[in-house]
């Protein structure tokens, strides 16, 4: 027999004084379990009366593994049986003697085994519906988006236009076809939101095939796939709509005739040409002295924000801060902040498709038409990223600086007063003195 000599212990346990017992009634004995365990040294122990049966004891840990050693077509394997005492000996002998069996008939058992777990898995992946593990996959990656609405714009997606066509599909059996039927509807029509869902379907079947869910391609790949089957769409930009800066000062006089919360915000969002998450969810931790550090999570870029906060900014904060004290948040009623439509709507109230992301487009011209301060500062005070990794890590400091000269001067402006203007006057008075 093949293998190191069993332990002075197991020997007797097996074979007695030199009597020879039924295998069965030797592993009906109370004491066998008691035995196994106390063998300590690591090596492998061959089992009596099942030839090429071992007990591996491995190092450091001494953990205990059933190995079965034979030989197939001139080659010698060690199939695994299990660990002990998770797996008994008798169950472990058991083991054996089915392989042992498909041995005799030409059958090799350890690739028997592998072809038996691979049906059994692909059983378990046709019960795996399309449905089911889109809406696990969209709650799991929830936590690393901007906020609830990202989720529910996920969700709204693959609701309405991927479960009526492939809900109820297993995500082994979805095919292209079946994506060119979810996306050709809509491709040429509203490409921007069939875009999207493509883009979504990939993430949820690369997820899946990772996950070993899928054995075929991604069926929502694009480029070198999908871009074979569905047109080009040249996409036209359209800008939001932005007040001209000139009339920019009557607009932000309007807002502050108003002492809404909403009117509070939206005056704080234009006067640090902030996005309107940004604002939305903007907490008062977040506030130290007149700086305010937007964390990565809530920005566009994921890159941490920091905005110096001018005068008039402190003030809308004292007044949104009385308004609900109890609240986590900047701007909020009855400590839940505002919906996505609130300041939307007071933009609308002034001017017909006026948004409020076009404020930043507004801020942006006023700088480059307006001012003297330079196209980096504005940049940086916009959150766009501006020069390679280490001229922004070097200039991260004194920027922070300037932006803030700029932003006091945005404020004046926008409160009705015009600082490059006094300061042109000024200089026009030294001249003539």
């Amino acid at each position: 027999m093949s293998g190191l000599s069993c332990h002075d212990s197991l020997l007797r346990l097996f074979r007695g004084n030199g009597s020879q017992l039924p295998f069965s009634r030797i592993m009906k004995k109370s004491t066998d379990i008691r035995t196994l365990k106390t063998l300590n040294k690591p090596q492998r122990y061959s089992i009596p009366n099942v030839r090429g049966m071992h007990l591996w004891v491995r190092s450091p840990d001494l953990s205990k593994y059933w190995i079965w050693r034979f030989s197939f077509l001139g080659r010698r394997y060690d199939m695994s049986l299990g660990s002990f005492p998770a797996v008994s000996l008798l169950q472990a002998t058991e083991k054996v003697m089915k392989a042992r069996a498909l041995l005799m008939d030409g059958i090799n058992p350890i690739t028997a085994r592998a072809a038996e777990r691979q049906a059994n898995w692909a059983k378990e992946r046709k019960k795996v519906l399309f449905r089911d593990f889109s809406l696990q996959y969209i709650e799991s990656m929830a936590p690393t988006w901007s906020g609830k609405r990202q989720e529910q714009r996920w969700t709204n997606s693959i609701s309405t236009y991927a479960f009526p066509v492939i809900g109820a599909l297993p995500l082994e059996d979805i095919s292209t076809n079946h994506i060119v039927e979810i996306l050709k509807p809509i491709w040429t029509t509203r490409n921007e939101t069939a875009s999207k869902l493509r883009g979504r379907l990939q993430r949820i079947f690369s997820a899946a095939i990772t996950r070993g869910l899928r054995t075929t391609p991604n069926p929502a790949e694009f480029k070198n796939h999908l871009e074979n089957i569905l047109p080009t769409i040249r996409k036209q930009v359209k800008h939001h709509r932005a007040l001209p800066f000139q009339e920019f000062p009557a607009f932000f006089k309007f807002l502050m005739e108003s002492g809404s919360v909403s009117s509070l915000c939206l005056q704080f969002t234009l006067l640090n040409a902030t996005r309107t998450s940004e604002t939305l969810y903007a907490k008062r931790k977040e506030i130290v002295e007149d700086i305010w550090t937007i964390p990565s999570s809530r920005m566009k870029m994921r890159i941490e924000h920091q905005v110096p906060l001018c005068p008039r900014s402190l003030e809308i904060l004292d007044q949104a801060a009385r308004l609900d004290p109890d609240s986590d948040y900047l701007f909020s009623i009855n400590g839940r902040p505002l919906s996505n439509m609130a300041m939307l709507m007071l933009c609308r109230r002034y001017q017909s498709g006026l948004t409020t992301h076009g404020g930043r487009a507004t801020f942006r011209t006023w700088v480059s038409d307006a001012t003297e301060h330079s196209p980096e500062v504005a940049e940086s005070a916009l959150a766009h990223s501006v020069g390679d990794s280490i001229a922004k890590a070097y200039n991260r400091g004194k920027i922070i600086v300037r932006r803030k000269a700029l932003m006091l001067d945005w404020e004046s402006y926008c409160l009705g007063k015009d600082p490059m203007k006094e300061q042109s006057e000024q200089r026009v008075m030294t001249t003539q003195t």
